[in-house]
């Protein structure tokens, strides 16, 4: 019998951990509005604080699933159970997108405001008084369908936006698959869930090599004036929407990755 509970906080940290990411998009337009990137990048470090702890949380709850599994031989059920935690990895990209605008508005508003704190700290005290706080009403802005003009058009490279896909996949279910695969082999599944590492490293790679540069290189465009703040909207956009179908994609790559741990696995063992 699974325990709905523990699935339930790994499946609500991992939403969490997925809506952070999401947003993380909005560091880029947020930088060039305030043409302070920089302090952008390291502005957000708070909220990657955010992702990271929750990650800390959602680990051992979501190993503590795989150990559950082996031990009542419920190992079938756990397969449902991963697809879950997938699904809710999805959940969180979906939130997170239409609360873009509004997160920009607000990010961009953070950063002007370092310049008057001077610190992060300061900053932080100063959004919690009570006038800063009734601000943030003002910049709340819902999301519309004009938004997504210039998508047709754009001239932002497809294959980097295919490679965002891709990359989401892999890292969305790498350690999700080589835990599932540890408990397929349970006598060696130290040796499998390790393997993460090998799977997210892969992605880390096409991630370094292939994504990230062309974002920049789209931003600082903008920022010396040879691109349109449009230009990386609509860049943040294709992105978002990118990372939705990448978590969805994970659901297809989720059997045959942990096949492959497992292969691999049975190869170093």
């Amino acid at each position: 019998m699974v325990d709905i509970k523990r699935l339930l906080i790994v499946c609500f940290f991992t939403m969490v951990i997925n809506l952070i990411d999401t947003l993380s998009y909005s560091i880029r337009p947020s930088g060039v509005r305030t043409k302070k990137l920089a302090v952008s990048l390291s502005l957000f470090n708070i909220m990657a604080v955010i992702s990271r702890l929750s990650n800390m949380i959602q680990g051992p709850f979501l190993g503590s699933l795989v150990d559950i599994s082996i031990k009542y031989k419920l190992v079938p059920l756990l397969g449902l159970n991963m697809r879950l935690v997938l699904l809710s990895a999805t959940m969180g990209a979906v939130i997170g997108a239409p609360l873009m605008p509004t997160f920009v508005s607000v990010f961009s508003a953070a950063i002007n405001g370092m310049e008057t704190a001077g610190s992060v700290p300061k900053l932080i005290l100063m959004s919690l008084k009570w006038k800063n706080i009734k601000k943030i009403r003002s910049k709340i802005v819902l999301p519309r369908l004009s938004m997504l003009k210039g998508i047709k058009e754009t001239n932002i490279p497809k294959s980097f936006l295919i490679y965002n896909v891709i990359i989401t996949s892999i890292y969305t279910t790498g350690i999700i698959s080589s835990l599932y695969a540890g408990a397929l082999l349970p006598e060696f599944r130290t040796t499998a869930s390790l393997l993460s590492g090998i799977v997210n490293g892969f992605a880390t790679i096409l991630l370094t090599v292939i994504v990230d540069p062309v974002a920049a290189l789209i931003t600082d465009q903008a920022l010396a004036g040879k691109r349109t703040q449009q230009d990386v909207n609509t860049m943040v956009v294709l992105l978002v929407f990118g990372k939705i179908i990448g978590t969805l994609l994970a659901q297809v790559v989720f059997e045959p990755a942990s096949h492959l741990i497992l292969f691999v696995t049975k190869l170093i063992v």
